[in-house]
């Protein structure tokens, strides 16, 4: 050690330092080859992926799923070589807002993996609300369906606003490679309730997880707003219209805007209470982890983990096309996605560019939710491994492991 020591005060200051950046240099590299190996990386999709299956009078059938997406991405590529073409100094960023017109004015995805138990009542509740709420037809000619109201903010001049004469919903169920009757038992409800080509079950060759499912399912929405919810039914579906008033309140120039469910109010009640102490601890060290690895407006959301979040159709193509994550740590992906979207215009009164707002905002809303048996969460072990993704995922963001680039 003294030896050490006497070498260290003997070598020139020029060349400690020269020393000390070579450490620094191999250390970034070295864990941004770490990052490289270890960060998630999503599966590819397969053909058999992009189809679904529905109900009709005469039975069931399969249909190529529509996918914005797709489209999007052919046009990104385009629109880079555009770039390369006219200025190959210039880096190459292309416009990523464009996304083809709303079909329908929901879609409500439900990512499911062996949810043969617990699928009929959310499926009920949903369909009680969305055919009371916007109807089945997207173009009703005979008679005037009651829409949500969204509220009037004449201050806000908005591009990509929502059609006011159309309604009509979707659910997509996006089967995660369950092996149980999740599927039958969706498909005998659609049946049963003449869901036919309104509920659409997307099957994945192989369990991808709760965030793949999800970001699966969102590349094919067709509604004007984008929600996706747990299929226990733990959330209250009525709750949709909170949302729905709540992403409205927070939309850009451009109508991006996300609305998260939030069980944050509910702490100290009687639902948290009753959790293991265990679980209620794991829950309060992980947000302060949370704290310390988000961005700042992600940082400060009580509750990221709920499983019922709405988007609106124009924020999807600056979320959607760049998340990685697959488990459940996915929702925090999601967030600093929004967070950290490109700027777009502010519009003053008479529709004139007065400025501009960076990132997608979010709005936490708080919703009714109730515990139910039967999750798939393993507290001990998914929470250490939530742990250990949210770092994995910062850093990668943060060194450029990932980049709002095309998968």
């Amino acid at each position: 050690m003294e030896s050490l020591t006497s070498l260290v005060w003997e070598t020139p200051a020029h060349t400690l330092f020269a020393a000390s950046v070579a450490l620094v240099i191999l250390a970034f590299y070295s864990l941004y080859a770490v990052l490289h190996l270890i960060a998630p990386k999503p599966r590819p999709v397969v053909p058999s992926e992009k189809t679904y299956i529905t109900t009709t009078p005469n039975g069931i059938v399969t249909r190529q799923l529509p996918c914005w997406h797709d489209r999007w991405l052919a046009d990104r590529h385009a629109s880079e070589a555009r770039a390369r073409n006219d200025d190959p100094t210039k880096t190459d960023i292309a416009d990523t807002g464009s996304i083809e017109p709303a079909e329908v004015r929901m879609s409500v995805v439900f990512p499911a993996y062996n949810e043969e138990d617990r699928i009929l009542p959310t499926l009920k509740e949903a369909v009680e609300y969305l055919d009371a709420t916007f109807g089945r037809d997207p173009h009703p000619h005979h008679h005037q369906k009651t829409l949500p109201k969204r509220p009037v903010t004449p201050r806000k001049h908005v591009m990509n606003a929502p059609r006011d004469d159309l309604s009509g919903y979707e659910i997509l169920i996006v089967n995660d490679g369950s092996t149980d009757r999740t599927v039958d038992v969706a498909l005998e409800f659609s049946r049963e309730h003449g869901l036919h080509d309104i509920l659409r079950v997307i099957t994945l060759e192989k369990n991808r997880g709760k965030g793949g499912g999800v970001t699966h399912g969102l590349r094919h929405v067709r509604g004007e707003y984008a929600l996706f919810a747990d299929a226990d039914g733990a959330s209250k579906f009525s709750d949709l219209g909170k949302l729905m008033e709540g992403c409205e309140e927070v939309v850009d120039g451009a109508h991006r805007g996300v609305a998260i469910g939030s069980r944050g109010h509910l702490v100290g009640s009687e639902a948290v209470v009753k959790r293991s102490a265990l679980r209620n601890f794991l829950m309060r060290s992980f947000h302060l982890v949370l704290m310390i690895l988000t961005p700042p407006a992600t940082s400060r959301i009580r509750d990221t983990q709920c499983g019922f979040k709405l988007f609106s159709r124009a924020a999807l193509p600056h979320i959607v096309p760049y998340m990685h994550a697959e488990g459940w740590i996915f929702d925090i992906e999601m967030l600093m996605l929004a967070e950290s979207a490109p700027a777009v215009p502010v519009l003053g009164h008479d529709g004139s560019v007065i400025g501009s707002s960076p990132g997608i905002k979010v709005a936490e809303v708080p919703i009714d939710w109730h515990e139910v048996g039967g999750s798939k969460l393993n507290v001990i072990q998914d929470s250490i491994k939530m742990a250990i993704g949210l770092a994995v995922l910062r850093a990668s963001w943060m060194m450029g492991v990932y980049r709002r680039r095309l998968m």
